[in-house]
């Protein structure tokens, strides 16, 4: 059900190592991405698929993992990724698709059993060079992706509370603003 993929998806930030991501299922999270809706239909949008360790290592040189988290590099060795896709914009893209496809992506790794993190804090010139992108392509967006190995928990906002995200005790707690918070006009 489509309630428990969005309750269950959340944003993993350290994976196992076994088993790692095949390239096949990431093919397979690129083909929803396809069939997901585009503005005008154009459709301009590609992906680069990395499963290869010793790219996926130059690859997570490049991102930012947790801007609330000052203190952390990110995950340690043994807890990174084991695959990334880097969503790649081909000539002019509406903002929202990248987002888009992102969204279908991640939705499909949790029903594969694998979480993710979406990323946009990239050394874009750099990561770009490492994939071999022309100059008319840009990356919005990577997703990081494996088996999670974090215990991630939605928890309620408190009024007058922060939205930042923290860790205590081993656990990863993202607050949550109620339903009722939200809902600006209902008749």
């Amino acid at each position: 059900m489509l309630k428990d993929l969005i309750y269950t998806s959340r944003s993993f930030r350290r994976f196992a190592q076994e088993p790692p991501v095949s390239l096949g299922q990431l093919r397979e999270l690129v083909d929803l991405a396809r069939m997901s809706p585009s503005a005008g239909n154009k459709q301009a949008l590609r992906f680069a698929l990395i499963t290869d360790p010793a790219l996926r290592g130059q690859v997570f040189g490049t991102l930012g993992w947790a801007a609330y988290l000052a203190h952390w590099a990110g995950p340690a060795e043994g807890e990174r990724p084991t695959g990334y896709i880097a969503i790649v914009e081909e000539g002019t893209v509406h903002p929202l698709d990248a987002g888009i496809a992102a969204q279908s992506m991640m939705l499909g790794a949790v029903e594969m059993g694998l979480g993710g993190c979406m990323i946009a804090t990239v050394k874009r010139s750099e990561l770009s060079g490492i994939l071999g992108l022309s100059e008319g392509q840009k990356i919005p967006l990577v997703l990081a992706l494996g088996k999670p190995i974090e215990r991630v928990e939605c928890v309620p906002l408190q009024p007058g509370g922060d939205v930042k995200y923290y860790r205590e005790g081993g656990v990863h707690y993202v607050p949550k603003r109620a339903l009722e918070e939200l809902i600006i006009l209902e008749r």
